[in-house]
């Protein structure tokens, strides 16, 4: 494949991974509203909300500095480049061979950092409950991360993305290991989207709201950017669960514009299961309290440190 065929396909990745976040969400409300018996509002409705919120006037506190109006385009930037960088149809993209995972796992912690820096920077308390409670989450979060990085890569002896979904591909075999380190970066994407059990992403009581507190004080366009990145990331942990554990389907290197298309398909059905699969199991499972959460994401860091042990120990590395 050229220079500029790879070009191409990185820009249909970067347009993809904006304009498909807005429409999972709103699949995944869709199939929340239609479980519980409600009608429900448009899968569309996100991108009118992003609109509406663009149209509207930018109201600062007086005492914001030059980081709180900052934020949003980073925290936006960060994340957008973190999506972009995950094989979402195809493996063949310009941005492939910088597609790592632990530069992944750098540019979500630099977006979490960030808003939580905002999230303090007013000085209101729901800020900094909000940005205390995204730290606790973050300590249990990023070493279980981690964790799963390093089970895959002794599996794959690699952390590139592209090489990953290719070896995948080819088959690994059943293993108890990888079962483990799927089930611990599920439990973290549920924790780091402000999912439930975890967090309500629809709820405004102080008392269990973590997300929603760092973002109060936004509105017009800076809320419009932070709900953006909130959508792409939820569009990363998907598209990051399905290149790693599920990439039947991906475009593959030297295969055609056929294949890259067929991906296409693929990706679309598996964001379809992924919203599915997330809408039924916040509709059947309830918010956990808060102090809670560190157990819970305590298991998933057992979990992914067990299957990185029993890997380590089967592969005699």
């Amino acid at each position: 494949m050229t220079a500029i065929q790879a070009v191409f396909l990185q820009l249909v990745q970067i347009g993809l991974v904006l304009a498909a976040a807005p429409l999972l969400t709103g699949w995944v409300r869709w199939v929340k509203a239609r479980l519980v018996g409600r009608r429900g509002p448009s899968v569309l409705q996100p991108y009118r909300d992003l609109l509406r919120l663009l149209r509207k006037e930018v109201v600062l506190a007086h005492n914001a500095s030059w980081l709180f109006r900052s934020v949003p385009y980073l925290m936006f930037a960060a994340l957008w480049l973190a999506a972009a960088l995950v094989p979402t149809f195809t493996t063949q993209l310009a941005l492939a061979p910088t597609a790592d995972l632990i530069a992944l796992i750098a540019l979500l912690g630099l977006a979490r950092f960030y808003l939580a820096l905002a999230g303090m920077d007013v000085g209101t308390s729901f800020g900094g409950i909000g940005a205390s409670r995204e730290m606790m989450i973050a300590a249990f979060a990023e070493p279980a991360m981690l964790m799963v990085v390093f089970s895959v890569a002794i599996l794959v002896r690699t952390t590139s993305l592209a090489e990953i979904a290719v070896t995948m591909t080819d088959g690994v075999g059943l293993r108890v290991s990888l079962a483990l380190a799927l089930i611990s970066l599920l439990m973290v994407a549920i924790a780091e989207n402000a999912r439930i059990p975890v967090d309500n992403p629809a709820t405004h009581l102080e008392l269990t709201m973590v997300h929603e507190a760092m973002v109060l004080e936004y509105s017009g366009r800076h809320l419009a950017l932070i709900e953006a990145a909130a959508m792409m990331k939820l569009l990363l942990y998907v598209s990051l669960i399905a290149c790693v554990f599920v990439p039947w389907g991906i475009a593959l290197p030297g295969s055609s514009g056929a294949a890259a298309l067929g991906g296409l398909i693929t990706f679309a059905a598996k964001l379809a299961a992924g919203g599915v699969a997330l809408a039924v199991f916040e509709t059947w499972i309830a918010k956990m309290r808060v102090f809670r959460v560190g157990e819970f994401l305590g298991g998933a860091l057992l979990l992914s440190l067990l299957g990185a042990i029993f890997l380590y120990v089967s592969r005699g590395v």
